[in-house]
């Protein structure tokens, strides 16, 4: 019997899975399923990609007579995915397909159209067997080298079963969708299930907003003083870091997307005319009103992002304590940290300008803070209570 053709028995079966595309989702994939005791094949377009991948445990490089995947994940660009499955659906007819790709509704609508017009190839029965998914996780990095087989613990993975537009129906087949959330469990995911608009319309607020706010920031920094450069703090750092990602990705993901960040940008734009017509005259009765009131509404919106591990929001209280920049400094304020017994909920680090010290600062619980503070100060470090 096919394995995949019932629902996955207890976690106990691992399919042989071919990852086709050796960047840093799909070779992170490899590594995290290879770590279950999957078979993994691995196939890019890119020999280098694939050695690489290949080089880092994230597989073997598929060759002419291997036995077929039953599972084949497809972690190819956006614009090219929706043939990249049309294709393995055909090539691998028992095998159930899934992709990795940040968005879902367009490389549908894309498959919906090669099924219509492709019939001897590619059919819309074949689409019973093809599960929509994205793993919200990645780096700044790309590429096969920054993949990393913890990349997913504890992420979000969405499923995204395609319905059948006329019925409403689910397409994929049970299994195909059990299956689907299996390899994101395999990998240390979180599974949510959503539909592909669904998924489309949140990570266009979530996701594809923070990069283009990111880089237009980071864009008025290329001919910015080094003397005013030379001030930024880790506020700035916060507001560029994935200011480094891949433009050709991204002139992917937002082209496949564009409507839901338009609608978005829309808002955006109505925000800032609004606060340059306040700053234009800022003494003006109300202005100072109307700029807190933007500020207090970026408080609100904040507040409701979720906390670690995905509870509720909480607010931690922080210290911050001044360490020598020399091996070792942080892991000696830990181990003392651990001696007291309080958690660290949070930490962060930044570089004191001119000075070679370090300030590390720790969230914790509001009842733990200065019971900390007070125990790490007897142990002989500088604390400072924020």
């Amino acid at each position: 019997m096919n394995p995949l053709s019932t629902t996955p028995d207890a976690g106990r079966e691992t399919p042989r899975v071919l990852i086709r595309g050796t960047g840093l989702l799909g070779a992170s994939i490899g590594i995290g399923l290879r770590a279950d005791g999957h078979e993994v094949q691995l196939s890019d377009p890119s020999g280098t990609a694939e050695a690489i991948a290949r080089d880092i445990g994230a597989g073997s490089i598929r060759e002419v007579g291997d036995p077929d995947p039953e599972i084949v994940v497809i972690a190819a660009p956006p614009e090219v995915v929706a043939e990249e499955v049309a294709d393995a659906l055909v090539e691998f007819p028992q095998a159930v397909v899934l992709d990795v790709a940040s968005v879902k509704a367009e490389i549908l609508r894309a498959l919906r159209e090669l099924a219509d017009g492709r019939a001897d190839e590619v059919t819309p029965v074949d689409l019973t067997r093809y599960v929509g998914t994205h793993p919200m996780a990645g780096r700044e990095q790309s590429g096969p080298v920054a993949a990393r087989g913890e990349l997913f613990t504890s992420m979000p993975w969405v499923i995204t079963p395609a319905q059948d537009p006329a019925t409403g129906e689910q397409v994929p087949t049970q299994a195909a969708v059990a299956w689907a959330e299996e390899v994101a469990r395999r990998c240390g995911a979180t599974v949510h299930y959503m539909d592909p608009q669904e998924h489309d319309d949140s990570v266009a607020l979530i996701s594809h907003l923070p990069q283009i706010a990111a880089s237009l920031v980071a864009s008025r920094l290329q001919d910015a003083p080094t003397s005013a450069l030379a001030l930024a703090g880790n506020g700035l750092r916060d507001v560029t870091r994935i200011a480094a990602s891949d433009p050709n990705l991204w002139v992917q993901i937002l082209s496949s997307n564009a409507a839901p960040v338009v609608e978005i940008l829309h808002g955006l734009r109505d925000d800032v005319a609004r606060l340059i017509r306040t700053l234009e005259d800022p003494r003006a009765p109300g202005s100072q009103a109307d700029i807190a009131q933007l500020i207090s509404e970026g408080n609100s919106g904040r507040a409701r992002v979720p906390g670690k591990h995905g509870a509720p929001p909480q607010s931690f209280a922080r210290l911050i304590v001044i360490v020598d920049d020399r091996p070792g400094q942080i892991a000696a304020v830990l181990n003392d940290v651990a001696k007291v017994g309080v958690n660290v909920e949070d930490m962060r680090m930044d570089h004191s300008a001119g000075h070679q010290v370090g300030m590390v600062e720790l969230s914790v619980l509001p009842g733990r803070r200065d019971e900390l503070a007070e125990a790490l100060t007897d142990f002989g470090w500088k604390v400072v209570q924020s």
